[in-house]
């Protein structure tokens, strides 16, 4: 499964983040097989958009306070691929040890700082943010494989 992932649009859907989800895989399968968004969505269109390319999974972030927000939870664990994934908007938060708890992936944002690295056999996964630019960190969003073997991911630059 190819997964995209993608943070803290904050109410931007940038033509580039749609290209890249939509966009061939390596393999050569058209788009991704689901989109996690992990917060900070800005604007109650954006996961309509992105659901015209993937089903979307999306949980809230700290910015989105609005009456429509209500329907996305603030933390969500499902299961994609063979795997549990565990999705919350600010890492920091986490209360519990994911490996403990048989999570394979821990999806966040919020920092806008883009992270992959695993601890105790958990991929923890921060894609960045693919909204406005904040200071002068990168516009990116990630992939997600899942299948044969341990998960993986990747980073990808939506702007130079």
């Amino acid at each position: 499964m190819r997964i995209g992932v993608i943070s803290d649009t904050h109410g931007l859907l940038r033509p580039e983040a749609l290209a890249a989800l939509a966009g061939v895989g390596p393999e050569g399968d058209p788009s991704v097989d689901h989109i996690l968004h992990g917060g900070d969505i800005g604007r109650q269109q954006i996961v309509e958009e992105l659901g015209r390319i993937a089903p979307v999974t999306a949980i809230r972030g700290n910015v989105d306070t609005a009456p429509w927000c209500a329907r996305f939870p603030e933390t969500f664990d499902l299961d994609l691929g063979g795997l549990r994934i565990h999705m919350r908007h600010d890492r920091k938060s986490l209360d519990f040890d994911p490996s403990a708890r048989g999570i394979d992936v821990v999806i966040s944002g919020h920092s806008h700082k883009p992270l992959i690295e695993t601890v105790d056999h958990v991929l923890y996964l921060n894609p960045g943010a693919a909204g406005p630019r904040r200071f002068k960190l990168p516009i990116t969003l990630a992939f997600l494989y899942l299948g044969q073997g341990a998960p993986r991911a990747d980073l990808v630059s939506l702007l130079d």
